[in-house]
């Protein structure tokens, strides 16, 4: 088993990016493997973005939209729970 942090949808791809734009979404995982890979490198993704400080239930700008996270230290995980895509394409 890999130490590397990863990151996933939760529930699931389908629920989270269901009727999202392409480009949105690829934007968003882009931004997720930038994120893990500074975890990798020993950064707190917990404290980047916006929201309450320590941890919790973060929120980071993208394509024009946000999408909110967790991140799990212990399980060196981070889960993209929500897209919310530009108010264009709502």
């Amino acid at each position: 088993m890999s130490d590397a942090w990863h990151w996933e949808y939760d529930p699931d791809e389908m629920h989270v990016t269901d009727g999202i734009p392409v480009d949105v979404v690829a934007e968003v995982e882009r931004l997720a493997d930038q994120l893990t890979e500074l975890a990798d490198m020993g950064v707190d993704i917990g404290e980047l973005g916006m929201g309450p400080r320590p941890g919790g239930l973060r929120y980071m700008d993208a394509a024009g939209g946000w999408f909110h996270y967790l991140a799990s230290p212990r399980d060196r995980i981070m889960v993209v729970v929500r897209i919310v895509p530009p108010a264009q394409n709502l």
